[in-house]
């Protein structure tokens, strides 16, 4: 892109978000400003790409903290090339995969359990007297062994 500044308001009209969203991004490393000699906020047209990564990523349950390792993970901390967004997606795209089954054997648990309509207490997997089950574990026990 350019060597164009872009002032605070126009980046945030542009990319569709407040401009605390900016200050919030920038606080977390994510995006980059400088001031101009008025002391203004001024952004390359770069940052939109670097937004638009961070929107993208968060549609999809992806953490500011993941995308900040990386946006770290790129050369002088770029702004993604085409190459750079379809190994950072591949690699975002292996850990949804793995959120997505996770959820998919919960639903299915849950719904054959509850499904059924007799909420037993006596027979129901999900109920722990005494909870025996923690010493198998923290959280979830049963429903982290579901396959």
């Amino acid at each position: 892109m350019t060597d164009a500044t872009w002032s605070i308001g126009r980046v945030a009209k542009r990319c569709g978000i407040n401009v605390s969203t900016l200050h919030f991004y920038e606080n977390k490393g994510l995006i980059k400003s400088w001031r101009n000699e008025g002391n203004q906020r001024r952004y390359k047209p770069e940052v939109l790409r670097r937004i638009s990564v961070i929107k993208a990523a968060q549609k999809v349950g992806i953490s500011l903290d993941e995308v900040k390792q990386a946006f770290l993970s790129l050369p002088d901390s770029r702004t993604p090339t085409v190459e750079d967004w379809q190994l950072l997606s591949s690699n975002w795209q292996q850990m949804l995969d793995a959120r997505i089954a996770y959820l998919q054997k919960l639903r299915d648990y849950l719904t054959g359990c509850i499904g059924c309509g007799c909420l037993s207490m006596t027979k129901c997997p999900l109920y722990n007297p005494d909870d025996i089950l923690g010493a198998e574990g923290t959280g979830p026990v049963i429903l982290e062994q579901v396959e």
